[in-house]
């Protein structure tokens, strides 16, 4: 790899991050406007159904893939079009079969008693999506290859787009559940359009066996990393719909939709920037251990204190608002969720970099584990303290993260704590003096508002004092690359 193109994968990486982080800022307010709105206007069951809905396509979205897109975009050399012809017809052809598969279900009489007929037709609508979903793969992953993430991110700000304005309009009208309908096809669709304008590719069915096994070997074990993650995620928080009380289970799920707003904002806005890059980068190892801890250190900076703002207004935002004091059972859940969040935002950049430098049966071994000590605590947990348990359960499993720094310290000599140690630090203070105030934060909106930014001026001030000189020397270095 030449230096200039070494500087091309840092210009462009550099500039898909901010491009990134600008369309999650602008996704993730628009996401949040509908979730105040919903939460207003949903009670706990129908955040319930459509929480089941989404964990059941979420574990069948496994079967609509066998990795063949993560396996062209890891890929050393250029992928050739039998190679994009071969993941598309693969992947079309599983997602009809899997949209077969979510019309049978739709037909069992259990599942029509538990979300009821608006909640089959969420189901439906969503199964749908799947195949739709395979006309937008191959142009994603030859922009994700170019690493051109400024076109990359425009079909996701349409859908959103589209998506949270028909549930909003709806939802406000007194659609209920079914609202989700009609946001789900619609941003299907907007998706298509958008991705064939900004780089068109004509669909054609065709499989090349010698394309087949080439990418099948890395795509496998990709997607059964993925398998797992979903056996440890969706599948446990199915079998939990089904057994706890629908009630309930929206409370679980409310918390845990909540709480995944940082993450949304920070870790998969960068990750989406780091597996094709880091992919370029692997026969570079000084390179890609400057990328990793660059990384880690602007997900803390964000994520650290907006968990920790969150976790402490939570409570007082549901005490101003009247509609949101239904959720005030779900609090504890929250606060747990946010705090594994944390260690979330660390090890799953980790992963992601073993698995772009091709290191996916050690990523699997972790899998394996977290898999297995899931499905083992967290029915003990539940069974304790019943909804909560599940929070409780992730919050412990989640110092186990501390395997993944291990893990990528025998490929990559990089450096967590030095990443991190100033935002801990600061979120930490910033999290006495909020739990100091709570009792003020309740009185009134000025007082809340007041509150959140008095912690927020806190957090920078300390991260600045202790760690000012670093945070000035890492931005000229994110600017030289703009």
């Amino acid at each position: 790899m030449q230096t200039l193109e070494v500087d091309q994968i840092k210009r462009k990486s550099v500039r898909g991050v901010f491009s990134f982080f600008l369309r999650t800022i602008l996704i993730q307010g628009i996401g949040l406007a509908s979730a105040f709105v919903l939460s207003a206007f949903f009670s706990p069951e129908e955040f319930g159904i459509f929480g089941i809905v989404t964990q059941i396509i979420a574990l069948l979205v496994f079967f609509s893939d066998i990795g063949l897109a993560a396996a062209l975009i890891q890929k050393k050399n250029e992928p050739s079009e039998d190679d994009h012809k071969t993941a598309f017809s693969v992947q079309f052809l599983l997602a009809c079969l899997l949209f077969l598969l979510i019309l049978g279900l739709s037909r069992i009489d259990a599942l029509q008693n538990k979300l009821g007929e608006q909640g089959i037709w969420v189901l439906l609508a969503l199964g749908i999506s799947f195949p739709l979903a395979t006309f937008k793969t191959v142009s994603s992953i030859i922009l994700e290859r170019r690493l051109d993430f400024n076109k990359l991110v425009l079909p996701q700000i349409f859908e959103q787009l589209v998506f949270h304005g028909i549930l909003i309009f709806m939802a406000w009208h007194g659609f209920g559940i079914v609202s989700y309908v009609y946001a789900i096809l619609a941003r299907s669709i907007i998706g298509i359009i958008v991705i064939q304008v900004i780089q068109p590719w004509l669909p054609r069915l065709k499989i090349t066996m010698n394309s087949l096994r080439g990418l099948i070997g890395f795509g496998i074990k990709f997607q059964l990393n993925d398998l797992l993650a979903r056996i440890k995620d969706q599948l446990y928080f199915l079998l939990l719909g089904a057994f706890l009380p629908l009630r309930d289970f929206g409370y679980m799920q409310w918390a845990k939709n909540w709480s995944m707003y940082p993450y949304n904002l920070t870790v998969q806005n960068v990750m989406a920037i780091t597996f094709p890059t880091f992919s370029r980068l692997q026969n570079h190892p000084d390179l890609l251990k400057k990328a990793i801890e660059k990384s880690i250190y602007f997900i803390a900076l964000f994520i650290f204190p907006t968990l920790v703002g969150m976790s402490v207004f939570v409570y007082p935002l549901t005490e101003l608002v009247p509609r949101y004091a239904k959720w005030q059972p779900a609090l504890f859940s929250f606060v747990l969720f946010s705090l594994s969040i944390a260690w979330s935002a660390i090890s799953t950049p980790l992963v992601n970099s073993l698995n772009a430098i091709g290191k996916i049966n050690q990523t699997l071994k972790l899998m394996i584990f977290w898999t297995t000590l899931t499905w083992l605590l967290t029915p003990l947990l539940v069974y304790r303290f019943a909804f909560n348990g599940v929070a409780i359960a992730a919050f412990l499993i989640s110092w186990t993260s501390v395997l993944s720094v291990i893990l990528i310290k025998k490929y990559v000599p990089v450096q967590i704590m030095r990443n991190v140690w100033a935002q801990l630090v600061a979120s930490g203070l910033m999290a006495g003096f909020g739990m100091l105030g709570l009792k003020w934060w309740s009185l009134s909106f000025n007082y809340f508002f007041l509150g959140g930014v008095a912690s927020f001026a806190l957090y920078a001030t300390i991260f600045l004092a202790i760690s000012g000189k670093r945070f000035a020397a890492e931005i000229r270095s994110l600017r030289r690359n703009l």
